[in-house]
């Protein structure tokens, strides 16, 4: 039988969702470009919001476009259609990350298509989170979706935990020296709430959460841009939950592979009732990638620190409009 042709509607849907993914500062650095006759959809990174400061290789780039990539295969493999995905398909065009082709029907995937409700449910929480311990089973299961991705997901015990948050609040505090340099400014916490502005990207001031006391786990503070957020301050939990994501090489292809890797975790992670925060900024420099990870792990290259537990869902960030990122010719 043959496949449907995909319609406009169906398209700007998946793109929709695909956008609903995490990226560093919300820069959301991602087009999409529909080809009509191929029914194929292309990723692209979006340069003019790449942030050279904070992401100089432009690791964190290529991880947000491979986090909104697993969103569209959820979301393509939830409306019946079955994706086969290239990753980086042309070498003499750096824009191009991704070539998804939408026409084969989709074989039962229940282990994709079940996560499809948990795109928008999604939000980074900077919240403290419960003292609550994560079962084995359910550590288990987040390491298995990782591992489909090609990537590793390794809960590290409490010595390297404590390793991990040192270099992490180490290279927060140095970064906070230097914030408010640059155009990077722009995609950093926004200080008016959401209802006064028409931002489309960045992060709203009530999804900051409140300050923290004895912060042991990494979210990203910015101080200045919490004052009037309303939200006060709180303690955090003693053992935080860490996990790392990582890689055996350190490639964009491999970065790509984290980003899906890293947003399958995620929705997962949702689904399953659990809420999340992530530390990009640590891991911009591929020395630091290469060092931290757990030596008795076969991971090569930590990509990203996930904080895990229990605790309040986070608000929405602010999102650019699938009009502004998407091209159908």
């Amino acid at each position: 039988m043959a496949t449907p042709d995909l319609g406009t509607s169906a398209v700007t849907a998946f793109v929709e969702d695909a956008t609903a993914a995490p990226s560093l500062h919300n820069a959301q650095p991602w087009k999409f470009r529909f080809l009509r006759d191929s029914s194929t959809l292309r990723l692209y990174a979006d340069f003019e919001r790449e942030l050279p400061e904070t992401d100089p290789e432009g690791r964190a780039l290529h991880l947000g476009c491979g986090a909104a990539l697993l969103n569209l295969r959820v979301a393509a493999v939830a409306a019946g259609r079955e994706p086969a995905t290239r990753l980086l398909p042309d070498d003499s065009d750096a824009e191009l990350l991704a070539e998804v082709d939408l026409t084969g029907t989709a074989r039962p995937d229940e282990s994709l298509a079940g996560l499809h409700p948990a795109i928008h449910r999604r939000h980074t929480s900077r919240y403290p989170f419960r003292e609550d311990d994560l079962p084995a089973a359910l550590r288990n299961v987040l390491c298995d979706a990782a591992r489909r991705e090609g990537a590793r997901l390794v809960f590290p015990d409490a010595s390297h935990v404590l390793l991990v948050l040192d270099l992490v609040h180490e290279v927060e505090l140095g970064e906070a020296l230097v914030l408010g340099l640059g155009d990077e400014v722009t995609y950093r916490p926004r200080t008016e709430p959401a209802r006064q502005t028409i931002a489309s990207d960045g992060t709203a001031v009530e999804a900051l959460g409140p300050g923290q006391w004895g912060a042991n786990y990494p979210v990203h503070d910015v101080a200045a841009a919490r004052t009037g957020s309303g939200h006060g301050w709180a303690p955090t939990e003693d053992r935080p939950h860490i996990a790392l994501l990582g890689t055996i090489q350190d490639r964009p292809v491999d970065w790509l592979r984290a980003g899906q890797a890293l947003e399958r975790v995620l929705l997962q992670a949702t689904r399953d009732g659990l809420v999340a925060s992530l530390a990009f900024q640590p891991f911009e420099w591929p020395e630091l990638r290469w060092a931290v990870p757990d030596p008795m792990s076969l991971m090569g290259y930590v990509q990203m620190v996930i904080h895990l537990g229990y605790g309040p869902e986070g608000q929405p960030t602010p999102r650019r409009r699938v009009t502004d990122v998407l091209d159908i010719v």
